[in-house]
């Protein structure tokens, strides 16, 4: 197996163990704070003892080194873990992932304004028709049982977020990150703790939550490790399959329908986001093959 195929697979594997992500927040009967917690605790003990295994005390240290970028990584990760959990609690499945798929264009903007990165012509088309999937997604919001737009609000929080901390993230980019993500889930816990009453849940869906945060501990190293083997363009479009099989998932299983304006809206912003990046992966492939020389 070549290098290249090898993080396609690794990629897509992290894909699909994300993808149960939200129905998990939607089948643990508990409060924001408590599922946000045991999140936190579970993944994040799980990754903190591989970080711990691989690189002992030495991956804190590199962390600590980043200064700024680092912190601003940490804190923003920290955010999006109980934000995420929020969004899916307040609105439908469908709305959260199809507005988080939007995190490329914050990242394009952010990239602009604070690494002084060129945004292309393509990204500026790509970013009129999220836009306007994000539009239909919210005008859809007061229609579609379950949905409402404080829920997409926090999504877009979300993404936004996340954006930003990968724009942190690159600013450091030769120090391996993953071990702020410890750091930041357990963080992010102990911020909820107060809010959370997490013993009860514990003891009566203990297979459940253990489940979650395997998933979440899982998906997160094959998502961190793929990536190396593989463009970004390649990147973005594996991810988009959550956006598509994660609402599918949470319809067959708990029967949450995402309703036609989620569909459409979503259907824009994925389709948009997948011909964007298509667009840039033909062209960088283009760009390697060689010209051969006329005679």
């Amino acid at each position: 197996m070549n290098e290249h195929l090898k993080g396609l697979l690794i990629t897509a594997l992290g894909v699909l163990f994300v993808v149960p992500d939200s129905l998990f927040v939607r089948l643990i009967a508990a409060d924001a704070p408590t599922i946000s917690f045991w999140r936190g605790v579970t993944a994040g003990t799980v990754i903190l003892i591989g970080v711990l295994a691989l690189e002992g005390p030495r991956g804190f240290s590199k962390i600590a080194r980043t200064g700024v970028p680092g912190l601003i990584y940490t804190v923003l990760i920290a955010a999006t873990a109980p934000g995420f959990v929020l969004a899916v609690t307040w609105t439908s499945v469908a709305n959260v992932v199809f507005i988080i798929a939007s995190m490329p264009v914050f990242a394009a903007v952010f990239s602009r304004i604070f690494l002084g990165e060129p945004i292309s012509r393509r990204m500026v088309f790509t970013m009129m028709g999220v836009f306007v999937g994000l539009g239909i997604i919210a005008w859809g919001s007061g229609e579609t049982k379950g949905a409402s737009w404080q829920g997409d609000l926090v999504a877009l929080g979300v993404s936004a977020s996340f954006a930003a901390a990968m724009t942190a993230a690159r600013q450091v980019r030769a120090t391996s990150m993953i071990p702020a993500i410890p750091i930041a889930f357990l963080g992010a816990s102990l911020m909820m703790w107060p809010m959370a009453s997490p013993g009860p849940v514990f003891a009566a869906q203990w297979p459940l939550v253990l489940a979650h945060g395997a998933f979440i501990s899982v998906s997160t190293c094959l998502l961190t490790l793929g990536p190396r083997y593989i463009s970004s363009a390649e990147v973005a479009l594996l991810i988009l399959l959550e956006s598509v099989l994660a609402p599918l998932l949470v319809w067959g299983v708990v029967g949450e329908d995402p309703g036609p304006w989620a569909i459409i809206g979503g259907g824009v912003v994925i389709g948009v986001l997948f011909v964007s990046n298509l667009i840039l992966l033909r062209g960088r492939r283009r760009a390697r093959i060689p010209v051969q020389p006329r005679i």
